[in-house]
């Protein structure tokens, strides 16, 4: 059986540093066996490679690249919950995730968006990376995000 942290590496990827979090908040709360994390942007190098809404048409974020940032956002979610856990191999459990996704007011394709950041969480958990969700079409995200994504996981105790 092999850990997250070596599932994550054969998939290329390691966790970034957490996002810094740009108000009055922390990224990631940790209450007895849970771990809350904040909504993470996804940022990448500090920066949003991508900025709109997701929808069809010109000026508009491909739903398609929307999922990637959704996986983006679910790694930064994932680093912000190591860092309170105790590192990403004390995560047993992906329990829920909400996306939120900036949408054109004609876009309903939410659900797919948000399938970047379930996706990654199941390549990296296994069958403990299933979880409940929720997708959610908003107007506007903060910076201008195309795609938000928050998670809950249960950690070791």
């Amino acid at each position: 059986m092999t850990s997250p942290s070596e599932r994550l590496a054969a998939l290329g990827l390691q966790l970034p540093e957490v996002v810094a979090p740009l108000a009055a908040y922390v990224p990631a709360v940790r209450e007895g066996d849970l771990v809350h994390t904040s909504g993470q942007l996804p940022v990448t190098g500090g920066q949003l490679p991508v900025t709109g809404k997701v929808g069809q048409g010109d000026g508009s974020v491909d739903p398609g690249t929307a999922a990637e940032l959704a996986r983006t956002c679910a790694l930064n979610a994932l680093a912000a919950a190591a860092s309170v856990a105790g590192g990403l191999d004390a995560v047993e459990r992906v329990v829920k995730v909400t996306g939120f996704v900036a949408s054109d007011p004609a876009f309903t394709g939410q659900p797919g968006v948000v399938n970047g950041a379930s996706q990654l969480l199941h390549e990296v958990f296994g069958d403990a990376g299933q979880h409940a969700r929720s997708a959610v079409g908003v107007a506007v995200l903060p910076l201008d995000a195309p795609v938000e994504v928050e998670i809950t996981v249960r950690v070791r105790s």
